[in-house]
């Protein structure tokens, strides 16, 4: 009882306002510098959406470059010595802002679409509102409090927004095959993004996207299931399935056995 109220107090004697402030963006300069450059993402996916500064092509381009640099900010802060050895690049390859800078790179040279844009800024969202927050206790904790409150309904969403962002990374698969159709993508974007999918997959520290496979399979298979459901819907159904489940990791279909 007397430690929690001695750190109520030592809280309270904190020092709070803009000086302080300050000094919290001196000594957490990464930190800082990541939460700068996720809120230039979500600005520029807004004036993507919403063309009223510059060219659109442009400020696509730099959405994805901001995140690029958030992501590699964050491997630097996971990942601070480099080597050159299988052990590292296997270390390097198993985190998610590796992930996500290859994600970056891939649609550089694709021709703009906003769904690519839609992991990008809910993760930016995600990441700088919870940052967000604690910035504003370093200012006080009357400070803002429209802002507060918006980055309470976030991190209520939180789940709900990381599931999206894994439903969008599967429906991309699809997409990167459509927009070689449509002559705005190469023809390896599907194979190098196939190789991003499987590493979200195998992801160690988010299961959503592994998560959102098994639900989409659940679905699918339920709807073919039906009986009133037509003969070659259903066995396009289950080639669907079929196909995913061949295409899915090895060491993932390992687990599922």
């Amino acid at each position: 009882m007397s430690d929690t109220t001695s750190e109520n107090n030592s809280n309270q004697q904190r020092p709070k306002g803009l000086e302080a402030l300050k000094r919290h963006c001196i000594a957490n300069k990464i930190d800082v510098a990541l939460w700068a450059i996720r809120m230039l993402t979500i600005i520029c996916a807004i004036f993507y959406v919403i063309p009223i500064f510059g060219n659109a092509n442009n400020t696509y381009n730099k959405v994805l470059l901001a995140n690029a640099a958030t992501s590699a900010l964050r491997l630097h802060q996971r990942l601070p010595r480099v080597s050159l050895t299988k052990e590292f690049l296997a270390e390097l390859f198993a985190e998610d802002s590796c992930h996500y800078l290859l994600y970056s790179l891939i649609f550089l040279y694709v021709s703009p679409a906003t769904l690519v844009l839609l992991p990008v800024v809910l993760f930016a969202t995600l990441h700088s509102a919870s940052y967000s927050l604690t910035l504003l206790d370093t200012l006080g904790q009357n400070s803002w409090w429209g802002a507060r409150i918006l980055i309470s309904l976030i991190e209520l969403q939180s789940r709900n927004i990381l599931r999206l962002i894994s439903f969008t990374e599967i429906i991309l698969m699809p997409f990167t095959v459509f927009l070689i159709l449509m002559g705005r993508a190469g023809l390896l974007t599907p194979f190098i993004y196939y190789h991003f999918l499987v590493q979200r997959y195998l992801s160690r520290r988010n299961p959503y996207t592994r998560n959102m496979f098994r639900e989409l399979r659940l679905q699918i298979e339920n709807l073919a299931q039906k009986p009133n459901l037509p003969l070659i819907i259903r066995k396009a159904l289950y080639s669907m399935i079929t196909i995913t489940t061949k295409l899915a990791p090895v060491q993932a279909q390992a687990a599922a056995q």
